[in-house]
């Protein structure tokens, strides 16, 4: 088989994002990446959360040097396009964006998000004049390479417990200015948030965050007029959830019941071996 090019996956990424609705799952390594491309999605996205995890790290707690590793695993994991979680961009200054995202462009991702987080309790969110030269300089990089990878402008109010719609709003149409070619707003849960920030960000694409305690469907967030939803490190929380329910039962109780509803090794080896992978 011939697997298709980075800028054939980057060119199908961005046909997505002209209409309709696609479920854009996150899986953290090559394995999780490959089943979910052997199911018929039709793209994929990183999730910081989830491979942190996966290293026995804290979400944020990754390097940019094993970050952009990832990276190159998860590209070369499928012929899926990869949407990278690249949190804000692992620079202090916009100069170190633009060059941070360079780097990131080389891994072969087909997107890029980049998030107007702190990291600092204290003072969660960046200003919304700082989170923008940080787009523009986003956007610049992008541009400077060719502009085929879509950039991804994360407003993270709801993320931090800064639940304020009139911000959210303020701050996602200041990054569709700089230069964000789909906008996104994690945390967001009721129909009427979701219907507003699309309705102010139109007729630029909307990302929406899905996890265990939301009632809405696929159908339901299409016709709310979202154009693509995500899970973040939900699928990697289900995961850890079975692992330690399982090893808990055996260091807590002395059981082994804690594997009832576990795939078969011959299913895993059946699903992977029928794969074709680059």
């Amino acid at each position: 088989m011939v697997h298709i090019s980075v800028s054939q996956k980057r060119a199908a990424f961005r046909a997505l994002h002209h209409s309709g609705c696609f479920v854009l799952p996150n899986p953290w390594d090559a394995g999780s990446a490959a089943v979910l491309a052997g199911l018929g999605f039709k793209a994929l996205a990183t999730t910081s959360s989830g491979y942190a995890w996966s290293c026995g790290r804290a979400d944020g707690q990754m390097s940019r040097d094993r970050v952009l590793d990832h990276m190159r695993d998860m590209v070369q994991a499928t012929d899926l396009p990869v949407n990278a979680d690249f949190e804000s961009g692992y620079a202090d200054t916009p100069e170190g964006v633009a060059e941070n995202v360079r780097i990131a462009i080389e891994t072969g991702v087909a997107g890029i998000s980049i998030e107007d987080s702190t990291g600092d309790p204290r003072q969660p969110l960046r200003t919304i004049a700082d989170a923008t030269e940080r787009m523009y300089a986003a956007r610049g990089a992008i541009d400077a390479t060719g502009g085929e990878t879509l950039l991804i402008g994360r407003a993270e109010n709801f993320f931090v417990g800064r639940t304020d719609l009139d911000d959210t709003i303020l701050r996602l149409k200041a990054y569709s200015d700089a230069g964000a070619d789909c906008l996104y707003a994690p945390g967001l849960k009721t129909r009427e948030q979701i219907s507003a920030v699309v309705a102010a960000i139109a007729p630029k694409p909307i990302n929406v965050l899905i996890g265990w305690d939301s009632d809405l469907t696929v159908q339901d967030l299409t016709d709310l007029g979202v154009r693509r939803i995500s899970v973040g490190g939900a699928l990697a929380r289900a995961a850890w959830g079975g692992f330690l329910h399982a090893a808990r039962s055996i260091a807590e109780h002395g059981r082994f019941d804690g594997f009832a509803g576990a795939a078969s090794g011959a299913e895993l080896d059946a699903l992977f071996g029928k794969l074709d992978r680059p």
